[in-house]
């Protein structure tokens, strides 16, 4: 088989498999948050069936909204599955040719920029307060990601997301210096703010003065609920991944061997349930910051971003 054929089945299997998970992690997420409160919580595969209950019910769309509001969901989804075929997961071979990191950040710029729209196009007062938050947000954290990122691949000389991961799992203690730590806390960040978690947004709240992207999908029921909820869900995972794999892609395979497959694939699903872990600690040791200080956290991300690039240069 042709070298591009393979590289396109690996990349929609990865993809099938962050889409798969997805559901779980969010799951395991609540669960460890309910033991942390003392509670039993639901099933870890309750999302599942949230899902799974939304795809069974009708969507309700108000005659007022326009194709915007119509559209978003199915566009979510498709920029969330389209990043995903560029994302190393666990190997590096992907579709590197179709984009590298400038395109993965602008792809989940789309899935912000529609459901920022289609909260506009809805005209309820909860949709347009999400929305303009939702903007502050990303002014800030779009830039980090795009820094943090561009850090490594300044130290692996190249773009694209699979390369990067290559250069670095084969580069051992070299890879070891402060650009890795002060990038990787900087995407961290990001990571939190970009999927509304604690402590810049709480995404099991309704309370009108604390919610950014609940306020936004609010208008939204039925199947075009559940295509929220999932390319959400998969966003989630999929920050997780580059995490991973970007900044410590120790484990990933490099070759299609039987032993480097599996390893990769433990070696992601063991980093994502870390970092899954490490976001139900966050959310169960702080409280949700108030508005107007999350400029001073998004600011501190973009500053170690920043600091990051310049330590390339200096150290």
């Amino acid at each position: 088989m042709d070298q591009i054929y393979i590289d396109i089945v690996l990349s929609v299997l990865q993809a099938l498999l962050l889409l798969a998970v997805a559901p779980l992690i969010t799951g395991i997420i609540r669960k460890i948050k309910a033991y942390a409160q003392q509670r039993q919580g639901a099933s870890i595969l309750q999302p599942y069936r949230d899902i799974a209950k939304y795809f069974h019910k009708d969507s309700v769309v108000s005659r007022e909204t326009s194709w915007i509001f119509s559209v978003t969901p199915y566009i979510s989804m498709a920029a969330v599955l389209i990043a995903a075929l560029i994302v190393p997961v666990f190997i590096t071979r992907t579709l590197g040719f179709v984009g590298d990191l400038i395109v993965v950040v602008y792809l989940l710029g789309t899935v912000r920029f529609f459901t920022a729209l289609a909260a506009l196009d809805a005209g309820s007062a909860f949709g347009g307060m999400g929305s303009s938050r939702e903007m502050m947000v990303s002014s800030i954290v779009e830039p980090t990601m795009l820094l943090s990122i561009f850090a490594m691949g300044l130290i692996s000389g190249t773009t694209s997301l699979g390369s990067i991961a290559s250069a670095l799992s084969i580069s051992g203690i070299d890879l070891v210096r402060p650009a890795l730590f002060l990038a990787s806390a900087a995407f961290l960040i990001s990571t939190i703010a970009e999927n509304a978690r604690v402590p810049v947004d709480n995404p099991t709240t309704h309370l009108e003065l604390t919610m950014i992207h609940e306020g936004m999908i609010l208008e939204y029921s039925g199947k075009k609920l559940g295509l929220m909820e999932l390319s959400s869900m998969t966003r989630l995972v999929l920050y997780f991944t580059i995490l991973s794999n970007v900044f410590f892609p120790w484990g990933i395979a490099n070759d299609l061997s039987v032993i480097s497959l599996g390893v990769g694939l433990v070696a992601i699903l063991g980093k994502v349930l870390f970092l899954a872990l490490v976001i139900a600690i966050i959310e169960s040791s702080i409280s949700k910051l108030r508005l107007f200080r999350l400029p001073n956290l998004l600011t501190v991300s973009f500053t170690l971003a920043l600091l990051a690039v310049m330590s390339f240069y200096i150290l």
